[in-house]
């Protein structure tokens, strides 16, 4: 084994019945709650997890995401998720993941952006300066075969609907967890989207929201399978902007 694979995290899941959907397939917002679980997991394994970078007052704040899928796993079916850093900049980082079947074949990637915050300032720390720059010996050069996060553009001034933030939304860090919007975005859309199946989700976030903030969400139909989605707090900040791409 090469020292690329050893940096490489696998982890093993099973798509449990209270995991999947209608058509018995796992739920978007479980795998999303997979892909950030191995990037906790990958990270602690190489001393930049959570617990331990909570002791120097910083943690990790997911900044972009996207995921395509040629397919999810079936009910009680096995799977695995690869990731690997892919590159680390002075503010960000980038973490690509691929989702291979019971088989181990590839049936989707994702990409994602990290940024280390200082818990009492909220701004990002230098990534090449802390710790002496130890994470970039993480990188792996690692074919990832889906495009990078796009920006995404919402012109719609009229919520499509509105909701308050509740408990089962609320994270240990007091905010709404960012596996929650994807829960929220996912219910904007009629059960027959979801027999073709998604193609491809992203995730942008912006700013953070809070118990009992009023989320509206705004649509814009970009074309019969592919739409953008914006949320927003309390009337007016932004909080985070999805697309969302239905196989045709």
């Amino acid at each position: 084994m090469t020292d690329q694979d050893n940096q490489i995290g696998r982890y093993s899941y099973v798509a449990e019945p209270f995991h999947v959907d209608f058509e018995g397939k796992l739920t978007l917002g479980i795998l999303g709650n997979h892909l950030l679980n191995c990037a906790g997991f990958h990270s602690s394994d190489r001393g930049f997890g959570i617990a331990k970078l909570n002791e120097d007052n910083y943690t990790w704040v997911l900044s972009r995401l996207a995921i395509e899928l040629e397919d999810l796993p079936n009910q009680y079916e096995e799977f695995t998720i690869e990731t690997w850093v892919e590159n680390v900049y002075r503010l960000f980082t980038d973490r690509n993941y691929a989702i291979l079947d019971k088989d181990n074949r590839p049936i989707g990637y994702a990409r994602s952006v990290w940024a280390m915050i200082n818990l009492s300032t909220r701004k990002p720390a230098n990534l090449i300066e802390l710790h002496g720059g130890d994470i970039s010996e993480y990188i792996v050069e690692k074919d990832c075969p889906i495009e990078k996060p796009s920006r995404i553009k919402v012109t719609s001034q009229e919520p499509v609907a509105k909701m308050l933030a509740k408990y089962t939304d609320i994270d240990i860090n007091g905010h709404v967890n960012s596996i929650r919007y994807i829960e929220h975005i996912l219910d904007l859309f009629p059960l027959e989207k979801y027999k073709k199946g998604i193609r491809r989700f992203e995730m942008a976030y912006v700013a953070e929201s809070y118990y009992n903030d009023e989320l509206s969400f705004y649509v814009d139909e970009l074309t019969p399978s592919e739409y953008a989605i914006e949320i927003k707090r309390n009337g007016d900040q932004i909080v985070c902007r999805s697309k969302m791409v239905f196989n045709s």
